[in-house]
């Protein structure tokens, strides 16, 4: 069932939590997503994140969160504590991209992972030009930018092979809807579900 709060693109993480389950979100903001799985599927929903103001935008929301580095790790949870660990729009802007994917499946059962494609055509037509691409899914200029590590989907899938992560589905969205025709090409944000083996 859908939240009809939420964005699109929190509305397919919403779609992949299990009801009553137990749920990790990484870079939680201000707790949206965590706030609508709590009133609609009865989770108990955790946040962490690195600004002070989204942490207490989150407990003003009613969600558990707290201040956290995830360029630390994550080894104040314990092995297999969550059922659904979330990084939504972040692991481009991690630093040890691959270290926190690892930590997500080893504090939970299962990474829901979301990002920017940078192949997406509309990046590909402005780098053509001559231009680091600015979108709304990457609203920054190439000098503010807090992302560090663009990828494309072959990229991110390449690295759960290297780790021994199966994907288990996989979305990719252009302006809130589904793209499944040249999903590379044609899709703004890509949407991931894995687990290990």
């Amino acid at each position: 069932m859908n939240h009809p709060a939420l964005r699109p693109d929190l509305r397919i993480i919403y779609d992949w939590i299990s009801p009553s389950s137990r749920v990790l979100d990484l870079g939680c903001g201000r707790g949206e997503l965590l706030a609508a799985l709590q009133d609609g599927k009865q989770v108990q929903g955790y946040g962490v994140d690195f600004d002070v103001a989204n942490v207490v935008g989150c407990v003003a929301a009613g969600v558990n969160a707290i201040q956290g580095d995830l360029e630390t790790g994550l080894a104040e949870f314990e092995d297999q504590r969550f059922d659904h660990v979330v990084l939504s729009q972040t692991i481009q802007a991690m630093r040890h991209t691959e270290a926190i994917l690892n930590e997500m499946l080893r504090v939970g059962r299962e990474a829901i992972v979301s990002f920017p494609n940078f192949g997406y055509w509309q990046n590909r037509w402005q780098i053509l030009q001559g231009h680091m691409p600015v979108s709304d899914t990457i609203p920054y200029q190439w000098y503010d930018t807090p992302n560090i590590h663009w990828c494309m989907l072959g990229d991110f899938e390449a690295l759960c092979a290297k780790n021994g992560i199966r994907i288990v589905q996989r979305v990719v969205m252009d302006k809130g809807k589904r793209v499944s025709l040249l999903p590379n090409l044609r899709g703004s944000l890509a949407f991931y579900r894995v687990a290990r083996g």
